[in-house]
């Protein structure tokens, strides 16, 4: 077998033969070239036309955020981000995701002989899924300035009735089709990879009360089981938020979150995820009548990024959850990485809890537990949703769901997901009503909870 070919790329010598002593171990990949910059990536990913790509996120001259986007529109080529963990560094990763990054991992210290080893053993499983998609179709729905993309080559959102029954694309230039995702034939070596993953960094106390700032703060241990919800969602970082991302002027619609719902809708997403949800929930209305609960497999710290990504983008608020946050309709709940995150209700309210149980399927937080939560609450029409990702999870917890007189279940189409496992677990199971392309799911949503 020939072996797939790797280009590494990072601005520090050292790390780039860390990375490549790594990646070597495993005899099914090669080295065919390094670079130390963005400019230099781009050009070897014309030169040497590798099978994919690790890409640090910092570098002078061009950083990996501007080169990701010219690689992805002129060679589509799956990447696998390197980052570090500092708000700056997750917020940039996520931005990476929804511009077509295949997935990250944390970027190694360099000091500690068994952290970068176990650096090394996921990124070569991820490695490993990134090449079995070889050169696949983004899903890129952003828009940004044109100056924020070198040599004005400009990401322009398009719109999306020009491609109704296709993935969305930039409007400039034409991709090739998407090839068949990945099957998923390997599911416990993922999922074991999955569990390494649950265990770093180490999860964070549980979410307090969110100051107007939004900066989580250490909840003391006596004081898990009585937080109060807070008031009402906070948005003034937005404007910081929009600055940093350059993007346009917001026209958000302003309108006081609803307590009384109906209906309720839940999502499950992993490898893929953060392109996918950009897609379904921005394309939510301001006055969409019912809250929606989310799981995205992803560290800790991440998901906060996730959901200040999204937020900036959407008409509805996103949010990430809370311990003991009341639910609302028109606003988003993004379960924090490393806690499982529950669907409860009191007297008169529904509200997030959020757990350190064990991982299920390999996930904290897990999809099932999400679903599962939700089976009891029959005087809810639920709604639940499982896109791109690897594995199984969600599936059990649909099944549950179907069987306890659940509204809609929806499974996105073998043909827009990056990676076929989660969804194809949910359909083999049998309970899935609806299987649509990602582009529709919003719109179904939308005609759903309006009956």
């Amino acid at each position: 077998m020939v072996p797939y070919r790797v280009l590494v790329v990072d601005d520090s010598g050292f790390m780039r033969k860390i990375i490549s002593d790594l990646i070597v171990q495993d005899s099914q990949f090669t080295i065919v070239a390094t670079a130390k910059n963005g400019q230099e990536a781009i050009e070897a990913v014309r030169e040497w036309k590798p099978d994919v790509v690790t890409l640090d996120l910092e570098m002078p001259i061009m950083n990996g955020i501007d080169a990701l986007q010219i690689i992805m529109k002129d060679h589509p080529t799956p990447v696998i981000m390197l980052s570090g963990i500092s708000e700056d560094n997750t917020r940039e990763t996520i931005k990476a995701l929804q511009f077509g990054a295949f997935d990250f991992i944390r970027k190694p210290s360099g000091t500690v002989s068994n952290d970068i080893r176990q650096v090394g053993e996921i990124l070569l499983e991820k490695l490993r899924i990134a090449v079995l998609t070889k050169r696949y179709q983004p899903v890129i729905t952003i828009s940004e300035k044109p100056e924020t993309i070198p040599d004005d080559r400009s990401l322009t959102k398009i719109s999306k009735e020009m491609v109704p029954n296709h993935i969305l694309q930039h409007e400039e230039l034409p991709f090739e089709p998407l090839p068949t995702p990945i099957q998923d034939l390997n599911k416990v070596t993922f999922r074991s990879v999955e569990d390494r993953l649950g265990q770093q960094p180490a999860a964070p106390p549980l979410h307090k009360k969110r100051k107007s700032n939004m900066q989580d703060e250490a909840m003391p241990n006596d004081a898990k089981s009585t937080i109060a919800p807070r008031k009402s969602v906070d948005r003034a970082p937005q404007a910081e938020l929009k600055s940093h991302f350059n993007e346009p002027p917001s026209t958000k619609k302003v309108r006081p979150a609803s307590a009384a719902f109906k209906h309720i809708v839940a999502i499950g997403t992993s490898t893929g995820g953060p392109r996918a949800l950009h897609e379904v929930i921005t394309s939510l209305p301001a006055d969409f009548p019912a809250p929606v609960l989310i799981v995205q497999h992803m560290p800790p710290k991440f998901t906060k990024s996730l959901a200040q990504r999204l937020d900036s983008f959407s008409d509805i608020h996103v949010v990430e959850a809370e311990q003991g946050e009341k639910v609302v309709a028109g606003v988003a709940y993004i379960a924090p990485g490393g806690y499982h995150m529950e669907l409860v209700k009191d007297a008169s309210n529904y509200s997030i809890a959020l757990t350190e149980q064990p991982q299920r399927n390999g996930h904290r937080p897990s999809v099932d537990v999400l679903f599962e939560s939700l089976a009891e609450y029959r005087e809810l029409r639920r709604h639940a949703v499982i896109m791109t990702g690897m594995g199984s999870d969600g599936a059990k917890g649909m099944k549950l769901l179907s069987e306890c007189g659940i509204e809609s279940t929806i499974a996105e189409a073998e043909e827009t997901c990056v990676v076929y496992g989660m969804p194809r677990s949910a359909v083999e199971a049998g309970c899935v009503s609806k299987v649509l392309p990602l582009q529709h799911i919003a719109s179904h949503l939308m005609q759903a909870v309006l009956k």
